[in-house]
């Protein structure tokens, strides 16, 4: 099984930092036979910088126009595996391109998994904070409804390997798309 109905259509990954919607995205897109694209990577090599270095010469805001745009683009495209960034979904015309630009997943995981993998990411400049434990917890209050409007899928990250979690995603979405 390859998800091969959804060829024109996108499947969309959204959730938390650190929760592994690019390593389990790539996964995916190799199973399913599709494109990969991670829109931070993507961001990052046409600015010729990285998202903190973004952050700090734009701010928050600057970077979020940036991902608006560059999503809009992408997601114009069918047939491709989108890992988006964790905060995409926190601006109201980026939920509704979402939504109506394919399959979306939600990839889910509890504060505590999320904490560990990303405790030594000097990447994560929402993360820079005297308590990431506190800092990613309200970020979740916030973003955690979200996700869960944006997705058709939601998904809970387990200790599984990420091809075995793709793996189990593609067939979920087989099953999804059959009901």
């Amino acid at each position: 099984m390859c998800a091969s109905h959804i060829k024109n259509r996108n499947i969309i990954l959204v959730g938390p930092m650190g929760v592994g919607k690019t390593t389990v995205g790539r996964a995916l897109a190799k199973i399913a036979s599709l494109d990969f694209v991670d829109c931070d990577v993507e961001l990052e090599q046409r600015t010729g910088v990285d998202v903190t270095t973004i952050f700090e010469i734009e701010g928050e805001a600057g970077f979020r126009r940036r991902e608006s745009e560059l999503l809009e683009e992408i997601a114009a495209c069918g047939g491709r595996v989108i890992a988006t960034g964790g905060g995409v979904v926190l601006d109201e015309a980026n939920r509704a391109l979402l939504k109506r630009s394919g399959l979306v997943i939600y990839l889910s995981a509890p504060v505590k998994r999320l904490l560990r993998r990303t405790r030594n990411n000097r990447n994560r400049p929402l993360l820079q904070t005297p308590d990431p434990g506190r800092t990613l917890t309200e970020i979740m209050a916030v973003r955690d409804p979200l996700y869960r409007e944006v997705a058709d899928l939601v998904i809970r990250v387990d200790d599984r390997s990420p091809q075995s979690l793709a793996k189990r995603i593609n067939e979920t979405i087989d099953d999804y798309e059959d009901a």
